[in-house]
Parts: structure tokens; sequence; C-alpha cells
């Protein structure tokens, strides 16, 4: 009786199992023309269209991972404006946009930054720096317009420099960026009005 509950339960769970998986889609029918004879050329077929595996070599497929905290130009942007508030940071779109910042020496104007990444090398066509300035009057009457001047070469120059001494840190020690700060070192501080 015991035997018979067993072979019972036992059957009734491999046929779930296989019904599970059938509906899983392990199972397809497939017509033999679709596919060589030769197993060398099926393994080859599969392969070239990116279905199974390898196992200890062979050519490896795959793509390029490259990672914000790799990138020196990057990060001394971020660096650089780490100060504002951050509306947007995309860095597979190479844009950086601050959020609008005002000290508190002057609350009737702010700035917004924009950077655009245009390479990834440092030199100094690689940043595309916009400022933007909001000035209020006592009725909060704004005014918005375009900045330009020093303040954008300074951005750019500050950027770049932070950027040389990140890339010059990573070849020395050869180890990735370890998140030492360059405070001091080609920057004013956060009191950019």
């Amino acid at each position: 009786m015991i035997k018979k509950t067993f072979f019972l339960i036992g059957s009734m769970l491999f046929l779930a199992s296989f019904l599970m998986l059938n509906s899983c889609g392990i199972y397809r029918p497939v017509s033999a023309k679709d596919y060589p004879p030769d197993p060398k050329l099926r393994v080859k077929k599969n392969i070239e269209e990116g279905r199974g595996f390898r196992l200890m070599g062979g050519k490896k497929k795959g793509g390029t991972f490259d990672f914000a905290s790799s990138n020196e130009l990057w990060r001394a942007a971020l660096d650089t404006i780490d100060f504002m508030p951050l509306a947007s940071a995309n860095y597979s779109g190479g844009i950086i946009i601050t959020d609008w910042y005002s000290d508190e020496t002057s609350s009737m104007e702010s700035l917004k930054i924009s950077i655009r990444f245009l390479t990834n090398e440092i030199r100094s066509d690689a940043l595309d720096v916009k400022i933007f300035k909001k000035d209020c009057n006592a009725n909060n009457e704004c005014e918005m317009y375009e900045e330009k001047g020093d303040l954008i070469f300074e951005i750019k120059k500050s950027i770049l420099k932070k950027a040389a001494l990140y890339e010059k840190e990573n070849k020395k020690s050869g180890k990735p960026y370890r998140g030492t700060s360059f405070e001091g070192q080609g920057t004013d501080g956060p009191n950019i009005f």
C-alpha cells in the first residue's frame, strides 16, 4: 500500500514537472532541414547565433563596460560642482545638469550649469559648459539668460586640472579611483558668484 502511494505521488510529480517544463518552452518541434546533421556545424551555428554557452575559453563576445568612476573627466566635473544640487547626470548621454543654485549671500540670483562631454579625452575642447543665470527682483519677477565670460573658462579649467590630476594619480598608482579629494588645488570653493 505504501509503495503504491509513493509510486502514485512520484508519477504525479513527474507528470506535473513534465507539463510545467513543456509549457516553459523546453520542447519545441523543429525541422531537420534547419539544422546541419554534423554536430560540429550545429555547435558552430548555435555559437554564431549566440545560443548556448562555452566553457574554458573560446572567443568571448561581449560589450565594453565603461563606468563613470573610471572616467577622470566625469569624476572631475562632478567634484567641481559637488556643492550644487544635480537635476540630471547621465553618463551614457554625456551630460550633467545642475538645479538652480544660490548661496546665502545672494538669494535674488541663481545659477544653473550644464556640462556636455564631447569626448573622454582630457583636452580643452572636451567640454561644452553653459551657465544660466536667473536674476529676480523683490516682486519675484525673474529674468533668465545665458552667462558668458570668465566663469565658464574657470569651471572648464578647474575640471580639466582635476581630471589631469586624477589621470596622473591613476597612472602613478596603477590602481582605480579611490575617492581622493583634491580640494584646494585649482578651485576657489563653492562661492561662484
